[in-house]
C-alpha cells in the first residue's frame, strides 16, 4: 500500500485548523527543517509536528496524538481533515444499545480538503472518507478509511490536484502555457470523461445483491468497497453503454430486486430513466424524457423520488452550463447556471412502459434531496389521481451553493447566515393538467428554517408516509446544526440539539417486526465545536438519546450513509 499519511495531530477536546495540511510520511530531522522554513516565510505561525505512527487495521490503531497550535485561526472540527488514512478500535458506549441492533452503519463523504501545499475551496471537493459503526451485542467497534479513488491515489502521489472536481480544475502544466492548442485538449479530455473526477465522496449504497458502492456524480466514480475492512475493491464496471453520458444522479433508489436512477444528456438535454436488477451490472434504459425549457443544459439531478407505480424526474432552473464547466476559476454557482425564465418542472414515467404520464410546470425551485414520494387516489375510484413529492427545499435560492465554501464554513460559525430551506411539497395531477403545485409542507419556523440530509423509514419508501428525519437548526447558524423529526401529518417536529455541534444526515434504522413508522433508531455523527466526535443514538419515537460513544479524535462532517444488516 502507497506510504501512510500524517497531518498535525489533534485530539478531543481541542480546537484544530482550519489549513491542516497533509504530508508523506517523513523523518523528525525532515520535519524540522520544514519547520524552519514555515518560521521563516510566516512568522506568526509554529507548529509542532509529530509524525503519526502507521495505522494498522486491527484491534485497536494508534489515535493521533494531542498537539497545541499558538496563534492561529481555529475553526470546528468539522471542516477540517482527517489525521490519518485509517483507525479502527472499540468505542466506550454512555447508555444503553438496544439489543436487535445489529449491523454496520456506513457514512461517506469528504474528510480530506487538501493536497501538498493546495487547499480546496468546496465541501463538495475533498477526498472521500468512510466512516463505519459497527454494532455488535450493545457494542460498537468503529473506524475511518480514505477512499483509494484514482484522484486520490494520483493527488497523493504527485502531491497536486490531478483530477476536475466539484469546484476544483487542475492547473495546466507549465509547457502549456505557450502551447495553443493546449486548450483544445483541455476541452477534449473534459467532454470525453478523462479529466473528471472517480472521487465518490457523495453516498454509500448496499445493492439487492449485498455489494456495497461508493457514489458521487461522475459515472466512473462508483467504486466497490469491503464493508467489513472498509477497503477500496475496484470500480464497479457497468455492463453496458450508457458510461459515454459520463454523469448520472448521486441518489439512486435502490431496494432489494433493482436500482433505479437517471442520467442526464448533455448533447440533447434530457434524461434516460434506467433500471438495474440485483446481482447485475447491466443498466436498462425504461425510457427517456426531454427537457422542456429552452437552455442548453438539463437540469441538474442530484436526486429524485419514486412511487409504487412512477419515476418523478425533476428538471430545475438550476442547470449545467458548458461555458461554466470550462472555465477554470468557478463562479458562484459553479459548474450550473441559474435559468428562472426556462420555467421549472416535474415529469411522470411509468416504471413499467416507460411512457410519460405527466409533465407539470411548477414554480422554480432548488434541491439537492428528494425524501419520498407517493400515489394518491382523491376520488375514491381505485386509481392514483395525484402524486405528492416532498423535498428539501431552498426557497429558490441558490446561494446555498456557495455558502458551502470552506471559507465561508470555517469563518462565519456562529453567525446566522444560513439560508432559509422547508419541506417542499409538490402535488402533480395525472388528469393532463400543465401545472403542478410546489408549497411548503411544515411550517419552517419549526425546524429553525434548516431542511436537508433527510432519511425515512425505508420500508415506506415510494408509499404514503408520516415521518421525516433530517437536518434542521437552532439559529444563529452558518449550517444545520441540530437533528429534527418532524411530523408531516400533524405538522409537529421534534429537536435534538447541543452547543457547537455540527451533526450529519440521521439515518433511520428500523426495528426488525415493527408496527410503528417511527419504532426504530436513529443513527448519526456528530462533530463538536471543542475538537472532539460521537456517534449518536436517538430513540425513532421519542427523539430522545439512548446512547453515545465518543472516537478518540475529531472526525469531520460526512454526507450520506447506509445500513448493513448483520447476516
Amino acid at each position: 500500500m502507497a506510504s501512510l499519511i500524517t497531518t498535525k495531530a489533534m485530539m478531543s477536546y481541542h480546537h484544530v485548523l482550519s489549513s491542516t495540511r497533509i504530508t508523506t510520511l517523513c523523518s523528525d530531522k525532515a520535519i524540522e527543517n520544514q519547520q524552519r522554513k514555515a518560521k521563516l516565510q510566516f512568522s506568526h505561525r509554529f507548529f509542532s509536528r509529530r509524525t503519526i505512527s502507521a495505522a494498522v487495521i486491527n484491534s485497536a490503531s494508534p489515535v493521533p496524538e494531542k498537539e497545541t497550535v499558538e496563534d492561529e485561526r481555529r475553526c470546528h472540527v468539522a471542516w477540517t481533515s482527517v489525521q490519518q488514512e485509517k483507525w479502527e478500535g472499540e468505542l466506550t458506549v454512555q447508555g444503553t444499545i438496544p439489543t436487535w441492533l445489529n449491523g454496520t452503519y456506513l457514512r461517506n463523504g469528504p474528510g480530506l480538503w487538501n493536497i501538498g501545499d493546495h487547499d480546496f475551496r468546496h465541501l463538495f471537493d475533498g477526498y472521500s472518507t468512510l466512516v463505519k459503526l459497527e454494532f455488535n451485542d450493545g457494542r460498537i467497534f468503529s473506524g475511518h478509511r480514505l477512499l483509494e479513488s484514482d484522484a486520490y491515489k494520483a493527488a497523493k502521489k504527485h502531491k497536486k490536484l490531478c483530477y476536475r472536481e466539484f469546484s476544483e480544475t487542475p492547473r495546466p502544466a507549465r509547457s502549456n502555457f505557450k502551447n495553443p492548442f493546449s486548450g483544445v485538449g483541455e476541452i477534449v479530455k473534459l467532454f470525453s470523461g478523462e479529466s473528471l473526477t472517480d472521487n465518490a465522496n457523495t453516498g454509500v449504497i448496499r445493492l439487492g445483491d449485498g455489494r456495497v458502492m461508493c457514489l458521487t456524480e461522475t459515472q466512473k466514480g462508483s467504486i466497490l468497497v469491503d464493508h467489513d475492512t472498509l477497503e477500496t475493491i475496484g470500480k464497479f464496471k457497468y455492463d453496458d453503454g450508457l458510461c459515454d453520458h459520463m454523469i448520472h444522479s448521486a441518489h439512486p433508489i435502490v431496494t432489494e430486486r433493482e436500482m433505479w436512477t437517471l442520467i442526464p444528456d448533455l448533447v440533447k438535454p434530457g434524461y434516460r430513466v434506467v433500471r438495474m436488477e440485483a446481482g447485475s451490472n447491466k443498466r436498462e434504459v425504461v425510457g427517456r424524457v426531454k427537457c422542456r425549457s429552452g437552455s442548453w443544459g438539463p437540469g441538474w439531478v442530484h436526486s429524485f423520488a419514486v412511487t409504487e407505480n412512477y419515476v418523478l424526474i425533476p428538471e430545475m432552473p438550476l442547470r449545467y452550463s458548458v461555458r461554466n464547466l470550462l472555465r477554470a476559476e468557478p463562479t458562484p454557482l459553479y459548474k450550473f447556471e441559474w435559468c428562472p425564465n426556462d420555467g421549472a418542472f416535474v415529469h411522470v414515467m411509468s416504471k413499467l412502459t416507460g411512457e410519460i404520464v405527466a409533465s407539470v410546470e411548477v414554480p422554480a425551485y432548488v434541491t439537492f434531496h428528494f425524501i419520498n414520494a407517493y400515489e394518491e387516489d382523491e376520488t375514491g375510484e381505485g386509481k392514483a389521481t395525484v402524486i405528492i413529492a416532498d423535498c428539501c427545499e431552498h426557497n429558490a435560492d441558490t446561494r446555498i451553493l456557495d455558502m458551502l465554501r470552506l471559507h465561508t464554513l470555517r469563518s462565519s460559525h456562529g453567525d446566522d447566515v444560513l439560508p432559509d430551506a422547508r419541506i417542499g411539497r409538490f402535488r402533480i395531477p395525472l388528469d393532463g393538467s400543465k401545472y403542478g403545485k410546489l408549497e411548503t409542507a411544515v411550517e419552517a419556523e419549526k425546524h429553525g428554517r434548516a431542511m436537508d440530509m433527510c432519511s425515512i423509514n425505508p420500508l415506506y419508501l415510494g408509499l404514503k408516509y408520516r415521518y421525516v428525519y433530517a437536518c434542521g437548526a437552532k439559529r444563529p447558524c452558518n449550517f444545520p446544526n441540530a437533528l429534527s423529526k418532524v411530523d408531516i401529518v400533524e405538522k409537529n417536529v421534534k429537536m435534538w440539539h447541543e452547543h457547537g455541534i455540527i451533526p450529519s444526515e440521521p439515518f433511520f434504522v428500523p426495528r426488525p417486526g415493527a408496527t410503528h413508522e417511527d419504532d426504530g433508531v436513529v443513527i448519526s455523527i456528530v462533530s463538536e465545536e471543542n475538537g472532539g466526535s460521537y456517534a449518536i443514538l436517538l430513540d425513532g419515537r421519542t427523539f430522545e438519546e439512548i446512547a453515545r460513544a465518543k472516537f478518540p479524535y475529531g472526525l469531520p462532517y460526512g454526507l450520506h450513509g447506509c445500513w448493513i444488516p448483520k447476516d
